[in-house]
């Protein structure tokens, strides 16, 4: 894989919330203390469903379920004044309609993604990532024969005519030091 397929660092989960208005927030990789609520849950859960492991995925995935039901049915959680997540838990009175369609007004042409995970321009080929797969990217002419292509607001990076070769720019989904945990 070269290396500017991993410097998005997204998956098709990801950019799905993109597309819902969801904004992606990561930790510097090897700092789990900027997250510590959620590595707290994580070892929650690891404690009281896989030590030990169930003997067969069916009776493995019910250890889940029931960590499920009791961590937001019964179970208090002290950064929420020891009540549960059910007690607080309020479905969203937005109606899903699905996804918008994605619009580039700046950018002189619009293109979807292919299946593998490239866009086609002037009959030739720029990789991106197949995580962008069926979405559309705008690209946009910067200077003679350099274009841009971006996904939604997040510019990702410059191919020129020849080459064809997409030059990423700083990885507009890198971490981002969230503040820390005040419990």
């Amino acid at each position: 894989m070269s290396a500017h397929y991993a410097v998005f660092n997204l998956s098709r989960l990801s950019v799905w919330w993109l597309r819902l208005g969801i904004a992606v927030e990561r930790i510097k990789p090897g700092c789990p203390q900027q997250n510590g609520r959620h590595e707290r849950m994580h070892l929650t859960l690891k404690l009281e469903t896989t030590k030990p492991a169930d003997k067969n995925f069916l009776q493995q995935q019910a250890k889940f379920d029931d960590f499920i039901d009791c961590y937001n049915l019964d179970r208090p959680h002290q950064a929420i004044a020891m009540r549960c997540p059910a007690e607080l838990y309020r479905p969203s009175t937005r109606a899903y309609h699905g996804l918008q369609k994605l619009d580039y007004p700046i950018h002189d042409k619009t293109v979807t993604v292919t299946n593998c995970g490239r866009i086609c321009f002037k009959q030739r080929k720029i990789n991106l990532r197949t995580v962008f797969a069926e979405q559309s990217a705008g690209i946009r002419q910067t200077d003679d024969h350099i274009r841009l292509v971006s996904f939604m607001h997040h510019d990702l990076g410059y191919f020129d005519d020849e080459t064809v070769r997409l030059e990423p720019l700083p990885n507009p989904f890198g971490p981002k030091v969230l503040p820390m945990s005040p419990v």
